[in-house]
């Protein structure tokens, strides 16, 4: 029994490995940051639950706010990275950048914790993901919980953003928001980070983590080329960022050039980083290219709105 207990059935370093018995380990673990006052930006933040019935929750971040004749500030809804199966809004990665971010930009920050592949196996994080948008869709008619959206968001000027496969689903939201429809929530623009898509060859880890996936380029959350509705992304900008050295640099600009030939009216342009690898803004940032490409994501946000 025990033998059969650790078999390993399927191995997908850096990120899990499963059992026959239907056991998950990861690889990777991650710290907590606890919600709150930051003392030293004065940004704050809480945690929420956006679904009780499925556990669905995000953390919601606001810069310093003076006074109370303030004016309404641009929204960002982040998807974090992470293959689908790991990562989170609560973690320290996530918690500086986001920080950084919004002292900068001055925004608001929500960062969505969708339900993890492979025991929620996907399509549930695009499900969740839609559905957190849906529940901040509810504050642009003052019907939603959440104080802090509905006094403190300017629900015209939204973006929705992520990194690796956090882009990938800041994508399919877009689409899925221009196909379907919101209440008054306004998507200004879609920031890619390193997006995440499929190649030629089967991925046998997104085909593992799907319930409904080919893991081939079939399917439009792997090939957004063949996706019938591209054309109808609900935004009106789309700033797409590769770095020189990521294996995944040749899937962002061929996302970039689909999107571009696809029909859709919006503007999307492509910035490359030369001399960098994977998500490196993450764990270089005092580094002048990750600053450099800050100075980017900023200026998406708040010029030419």
């Amino acid at each position: 029994m025990a033998s059969g207990t650790n078999e390993i059935t399927h191995d997908f370093p850096p990120f899990f490995k499963a059992y026959k018995d239907g056991r998950i380990e990861r690889y990777m673990s991650h710290d907590h940051v606890p919600a709150g006052l930051d003392p030293h930006t004065g940004i704050q933040s809480k945690d929420v639950v956006i679904s009780p019935e499925t556990g669905l929750s995000a953390r919601i971040f606001i810069p310093r706010i003076n006074g109370s004749d303030h004016q309404k500030l641009p929204l960002l809804v982040h998807y974090h990275g992470g293959g689908f199966c790991a990562g989170s809004p609560f973690d320290s990665i996530s918690h500086k950048f986001l920080t950084s971010l919004i002292s900068q930009a001055n925004i608001i920050v929500v960062s969505v914790d969708y339900r993890l592949a492979p025991e929620h196996p996907l399509p549930i994080a695009y499900d969740d993901s839609w559905a957190a948008l849906q529940w901040i869709d509810t504050h642009s008619d003052k019907q939603g919980p959440e104080p802090w959206l509905t006094e403190y968001v300017d629900f015209g000027r939204v973006f929705l953003a992520g990194e690796s496969a956090g882009a990938n689903i800041a994508h399919h939201v877009a689409v899925r928001a221009g196909a379907t429809g919101l209440s008054s929530l306004k998507i200004v623009g879609v920031l890619m980070v390193h997006p995440f898509f499929g190649g030629k060859e089967t991925d046998e880890m997104y085909k593992f983590l799907s319930s409904t996936s080919t893991g081939r380029d079939d399917d439009p959350k792997l090939n957004p080329e063949v996706d019938p509705d591209l054309s109808r992304i609900g935004c009106a900008k789309v700033l797409v960022c590769v770095a020189e050295k990521d294996w995944l640099k040749d899937r962002g600009v061929a996302y970039h050039g689909s999107l571009g030939k696809s029909g859709w009216s919006g503007g999307v342009e492509l910035v490359e980083t030369k001399g960098e690898d994977h998500c490196f803004h993450l764990f270089n940032a005092e580094s002048e290219n990750a600053t450099s490409l800050m100075k980017k994501f900023i200026d998406f946000i708040n010029v030419g709105e």
